[in-house]
């Protein structure tokens, strides 16, 4: 009964995963025969269901950035790039569609060291940086029991330093992996879909109108109250809008 149970669990899995590989194939061509709202149709069906994928949202994005739907192109490469962070293809045809937001927005500038480590949590996906991270601490394991128990000097001296070598880099990759998933799952970036709207210096209808932004600028999520939330740009300039008029990446 139990090996009847699990076959049955099988078989739905592979069912559904050859359900998906279809509905992928059928959006394809969808999109070659230049069919962009079907194919943005099939596409948002998969994505409905679950089935996330840098590949998914990149073609998504490009069939709405074909349809001359930008603001929705440029939030499904921001979706591709959280997942597949360094894909030159996904930058490419973000910085496209950007070209159509009307804010130009110059952005402060980061602290080298800042910057820097930021260049570096982007050159691999969380899974990457996941499997850096177990693969060297393994290695480190394997060192350890060498330097326990090896009698050669020379060898437990290398295996120490070596083994420590590996260890930091284990928490660094575990670190850049744990900054990619709180990215992933905290959604603290959003994109404005309404074709503007002012930012007021309060959570209120009546609060002071500071600054008029447009669709398609990405904006970072500091706070919320209610039906509001509180924003910044990437210039630094903050301030409140309502809830209804972003899309969170």
């Amino acid at each position: 009964m139990k090996k009847f149970i699990q076959f049955i669990f099988l078989l739905a899995l592979s069912l559904q995963v050859w359900a998906q590989d279809s509905l992928m194939e059928q959006a394809n061509q969808h999109y070659i025969a230049g069919e962009y709202d079907q194919a943005i149709e099939v596409y948002t069906q998969i994505a409905n269901g679950h089935q996330e994928s840098a590949e998914l949202y990149y073609n998504l994005g490009n069939s709405y950035y074909k349809a001359g739907q930008y603001t929705l192109s440029i939030l499904n490469f921001e979706r591709a790039k959280l997942l597949a962070p360094n894909d030159e293809d996904i930058q490419f045809n973000l910085d496209l569609a950007n070209q159509h937001v009307v804010d130009a927005i110059d952005p402060l500038p980061q602290v080298f060291f800042v910057r820097w480590w930021n260049n570096i949590t982007n050159k691999f996906s969380v899974d990457q940086w996941a499997r850096i991270s177990v693969i060297s601490f393994i290695l480190f394991l394997l060192l350890a029991g060498l330097f326990l128990f090896t009698q050669s000097g020379v060898v437990k001296r290398l295996s120490f330093w070596i083994g420590i070598l590996i260890i930091v880099i284990s928490i660094f990759s575990f670190n850049f992996a744990a900054r990619h998933k709180k990215r992933m799952t905290e959604h603290n970036f959003a994109i404005i879909t309404q074709s503007s709207v002012t930012v007021k210096s309060s959570p209120a209808e009546n609060g002071t109108d500071l600054f008029l932004i447009h669709e398609g600028l990405k904006v970072e999520i500091k706070d919320s109250l209610g039906d509001w939330l509180e924003i910044r740009l990437s210039d630094g300039n903050q301030g409140w809008l309502p809830a209804n008029s972003i899309e969170k990446i």
